[in-house]
């Protein structure tokens, strides 16, 4: 057994654009988020038999710019950005470290996230097996993907993770067996 999960971050949001946390706030996407979906797909060489997205709407926004919108999308809330609670839309002045264990006020922690994304995992194993799939998601959620699939600690995902120097993929690939 062996599913092909690649990952595709979402477009830039206004919020991004303004240098806030959007966390589970519904952010839009703005005019760069909407010309990177469209341009995403000239560089995808793979066909996907699923293609699952979170429930918010730069996600699915993002999927449909990217794959079409003949394309069925399989919408999981389990694969939200981070609760960021009372963080939400603020500029982001703080450390990830600092709520790997402990939860953001009001919020959930980078543990929580991973507890979601092991059930999205899990699921993925009883029901694609051998299947090639796409997701369309947030930053949490793709380190955890680091941390359960790749077995890196949520430090080392952390300090590798490409947001921090720019340096953006048109997909991740992940193995899960």
């Amino acid at each position: 057994m062996i599913i092909e999960l690649t990952y595709f971050v979402h477009g830039t949001t206004i919020d991004n654009e303004k240098h806030l946390a959007s966390g589970q706030a519904d952010a839009k996407l703005s005019e760069k988020g909407i010309t990177q979906g469209k341009e995403l797909i000239k560089l995808i060489n793979d066909d996907f038999d699923f293609i699952f997205v979170s429930d918010l709407s730069r996600s699915i926004d993002s999927a449909r710019l990217t794959f079409g919108k003949e394309r069925d999308l399989i919408v999981d809330k389990r694969i939200r950005e981070c609760d960021y609670g009372e963080l939400t839309q603020q500029v982001k002045t703080w450390k990830l470290k600092e709520y790997i264990n402990k939860k953001y006020p009001g919020g959930e922690s980078y543990l929580d996230v991973e507890k979601r994304m092991q059930a999205f995992v899990d699921d993925l194993k009883k029901n694609f097996d051998n299947k090639k799939v796409a997701l369309v998601c947030h930053q949490a959620p793709q380190l955890a993907l680091e941390v359960i699939v790749n077995k890196l600690s949520w430090e080392e995902a952390i300090d590798k993770d490409w947001r921090k120097d720019g340096k953006w993929l048109p997909g991740w690939r992940y193995f899960i067996k």
